[in-house]
């Protein structure tokens, strides 16, 4: 039996944002529609590791966590390392190929198919009462101030010898040779002593080719200690990290949502946990029959504070190993984290602000005053 004035949703696409709707509206009796595109068509969303961190688990989401760890590492390019334990927080790990699985079955459950098929126009999908939930990805507007992309390719590997340790994320390892106007690091996920998800990622404004990123993985696999490894799997993705606001859709009745909406940070490329936020107000408001708004992803004050770092980065006026290594060592780590994460309110906010590089961050601010060209394609 359907939910009294509750009006009919179609997802379209099974990524984060349309894998956490569809789960929280399977059985509410919601009219539901899901529409995923095919496999092999190059239009479904690539398999994908996701973090999470706090208290609690990445929504409803926690009996799905493939790994999770108590500590967070850190590693300049020189001098000491920080090691941070969480405490009652950890650092979690979701597969997407878990979270497809378990949100396939549980429509199943309600009875929801999901029909396979490529959407060219969303408004194709419109029936008089339901909204479209679109969550494709779309091109990056060009309207912002600074555009980097965070690209990476990362491999789940084993290794001989017991070289991980399975209670400590490193989070950023900044010991591989740094892009002009952006930051690179190493990142690695442990699972066992001897096998873990490591990952090449850099921000900056151009891609690699498969043989940089083969060179760049490689080398951080000598330097950091790791040495030879069997290669299990591998991933690898882009992420456009952009200051520039994403415009909804002009159809009425049509929502974009994800990252065609402005849903990842800025700054980190982070989208799962404000993805939950946002899931939740569309499911409420789907379950009382009121329009589908979307809520903003991240605090205003947030997005400025990202956007000031992504220009200062892309200039070059602060050095992002530096800068990033410098936000853990001078500040507690949930601070930081809760920062990453959308948490933190205004007075932890300013005290981030005073521990990054005062001249290069003065200098980027006092640039705002200047008329702001748009970004070339």
């Amino acid at each position: 039996m359907g939910v009294p004035g509750a009006q009919g949703v179609v997802v379209v696409g099974l990524g984060a944002a349309g894998s956490s709707l569809a789960w929280r509206l399977a059985g509410s009796g919601v009219p539901l529609r899901v529409v995923e595109a095919p496999g092999g068509s190059g239009r479904r969303t690539p398999e994908r590791t996701w973090c999470t961190w706090g208290q609690a688990g990445p929504g409803p989401f926690g009996h799905l966590v493939s790994a999770s760890w108590p500590r967070v590492r850190i590693v300049p390019r020189a001098g000491e390392q920080v090691v941070a334990h969480l405490g009652s927080w950890r650092y979690r790990m979701l597969r997407s190929q878990d979270l497809d699985t378990a949100v396939r079955e549980r429509l199943a459950g309600a009875g929801v198919a999901v029909e396979e098929g490529v959407v060219e126009d969303a408004a194709d999908l419109l029936e008089p009462g339901w909204t479209v939930v679109d969550t494709r990805p779309v091109p990056v507007p060009r309207t912002g101030r600074t555009l980097l992309l965070q690209h990476f390719l990362g491999r789940r590997v084993r290794a001989e010898r017991p070289v991980f340790d399975p209670s400590t994320v490193t989070m950023m390892d900044f010991r591989v040779p740094q892009p002009a106007g952006g930051v690179a690091f190493g990142y690695v996920l442990p699972t066992s002593p001897h096998e873990a998800l490591v990952e090449y990622t850099e921000f900056s404004a151009r891609l690699l080719d498969e043989a940089g990123y083969e060179a760049a993985l490689r080398e951080y696999l000598r330097g950091s200690g790791i040495g030879e490894v069997e290669v299990l799997g591998s991933e690898r993705g882009v992420i456009p990290m952009t200051d520039a606001r994403f415009p909804p859709s002009e159809v009425p009745g049509v929502l974009r949502w994800g990252a065609a909406s402005g849903s990842v940070r800025p700054s980190t490329g982070y989208a799962f946990s404000a993805l939950q936020r946002q899931a939740d107000v569309l499911a409420r408001r789907a379950r009382a029959g009121s329009p589908l708004v979307l809520p903003s992803a991240h605090r205003r004050r947030h997005l400025v504070m990202d956007s000031l770092v992504l220009e200062a980065l892309a200039s070059g006026r602060v050095d992002g190993a530096g800068f990033f290594s410098g936000l853990f060592a001078r500040n507690p780590v949930h601070r930081v984290l809760g920062f990453l994460d959308g948490g933190t309110g205004p007075a932890d906010d300013l005290r981030l602000m005073a521990s990054s590089p005062r001249g290069p961050m003065l200098r980027t601010v006092l640039g705002r005053a200047l008329p702001r060209v748009p970004l070339r394609r």
